[in-house]
C-alpha cells in the first residue's frame, strides 16, 4: 500500500472522540428495538429545518426490505420518539432500507464496500475541500482509506460527515 499523503487533521495532540451527535442519540435509543422485530439498525439521519425536521431511520435484513417492514418499524420507532421525546417542535419519520447508494455510518459499514466507489463529505475542509470521491482501499484503525487517482488518503473517520456508496450501473 502507498504512503498516504493525508494521515489525519492533527499532526500533534489527540483526537478527543466527538461528543454524540443527535443521530447517534436517536440511533443508540432506537437499536434494540429495532433489532428485536427483526432488522438490522442501518443507520439514523436527524436533518434539524427549523420546525419541520426529519428523522430518517434506515433498516436492513438479508431478506431485503419492504413496504410493510417499514411500517412495522416505523409504528414502533414513533412510539419511542413519542415517548422518550428527543426532538424538540414538529419532524417527519421516515423509514426505508438503505438502496442502491447507502450511506455508511458505521466502521464496520466500510469493510464491506472495500473496492468501491464511494463519496465522502468531510465536517470541515482539508486542503480546501471536503468532497472526495474514489476507491475505498479500507480501513487502518479508526481512518478510512480512499484513493483518488493515485493517491491514498487516510481520513478519520470522525471527521467524515457522510459517506455514500456509489451504485455499480
Amino acid at each position: 500500500m502507498k504512503k498516504p499523503l493525508f494521515r489525519g487533521f492533527f499532526v500533534h495532540g489527540v483526537i478527543k472522540p466527538p461528543v454524540a451527535s443527535k443521530d447517534q442519540q436517536i440511533a443508540d435509543m432506537l437499536q434494540s428495538t429495532v433489532e428485536a422485530l427483526g432488522y438490522q439498525l442501518w443507520g439514523v439521519e436527524y436533518v434539524a429545518q427549523g420546525k419541520h425536521s426529519i428523522v430518517r431511520v434506515y433498516i436492513d435484513n438479508p431478506a431485503g426490505i419492504n413496504v410493510e417492514d417499514c411500517a412495522l418499524v416505523s409504528g414502533q420507532v414513533s412510539a419511542i420518539l413519542d415517548v422518550e421525546d428527543p426532538i424538540t417542535g414538529e419532524y417527519t419519520l421516515e423509514v426505508s432500507s438503505p438502496g442502491m447508494d447507502r450511506l455508511l455510518f458505521k466502521m464496520s459499514q466500510y469493510e464491506a464496500y472495500v473496492g468501491e466507489i464511494v463519496e465522502l463529505r468531510l465536517r470541515s475542509a482539508f486542503e480546501g475541500r471536503r468532497k472526495f470521491k474514489g476507491i475505498l482501499k479500507g480501513i487502518e484503525g479508526e481512518d478510512v482509506v480512499i484513493q483518488i487517482d493515485d493517491h491514498e488518503f487516510l481520513l478519520p473517520h470522525g471527521a467524515i460527515e457522510k459517506a455514500r456508496v456509489q451504485p455499480r450501473v
